[in-house]
């Protein structure tokens, strides 16, 4: 026997946070966890991309690092998702726990993308190569995603919990590396960079 797929319970604009209770789905909690969600669909994107062009790639330096994380990245954004989903402090020691590594990987991926890159002196533009263009995509998107998981914390009560100051860092950090990645990337496939004309 097969289980559906839908459920209908959402028909009339509500749905459920893990532990039960119904929320409209305008509710700024699903606002935050969607948008991760989004981003983690963003970042699938950009693996397709990459594993879609790689073999186009002339240089002798590959995209194995990028893919690598990226693939850890998608599922932390699982991880935090749950996470924000949950209100229910019964069930929080049974979530997965959040990674402790994954920030310190990517700051170590971002240092070493940076060394074989141009000083940046401008403000570039999004563009170049279509794996470039969409990771400045994801980018975009995981800086919307912190921007709205801030507004939730502060729209609670009590003072924000260690899991979610953890979350807005790992955020901040992955915007950082998907700015980079997007620039390491147009290096790999040979593309300048288009920079701002003030």
């Amino acid at each position: 026997m097969t289980t559906k797929i839908y459920t209908k319970g959402g028909d009339l604009g509500e749905t459920s946070l893990l532990g039960g209770r119904r929320v409209s789905k305008s509710n700024l909690q699903l606002e935050a966890y969607g948008t991760v969600d989004e981003l983690n669909s963003t970042i699938g994107v950009c693996l397709a991309q990459i594993l879609l062009f790689e073999g186009a790639n002339k240089s002798a330096k590959t995209l194995q690092s990028v893919v690598t994380t990226l693939k850890l990245t998608q599922h932390e954004l699982f991880n935090i998702g749950s996470h924000l989903a949950c209100e229910d402090e019964k069930l929080k020691p049974r979530l997965p726990e959040l990674s402790k590594k994954l920030i310190a990987e990517l700051e170590s991926e971002i240092d070493k993308m940076t060394a074989e890159l141009p000083v940046l002196k401008d403000f570039v533009m999004p563009g170049g190569h279509i794996t470039s263009a969409t990771l400045h995509v994801a980018r975009t998107v995981c800086r919307r995603a912190e921007r709205i998981t801030i507004s939730f914390i502060e729209s609670q009560k009590t003072s924000p919990q260690l899991e979610q100051k953890h979350i807005v860092i790992t955020l901040n950090r992955l915007s950082d590396y998907l700015f980079v990645a997007a620039r390491y990337t147009n290096a790999i496939f040979g593309e300048e960079e288009i920079k701002w004309l003030k």
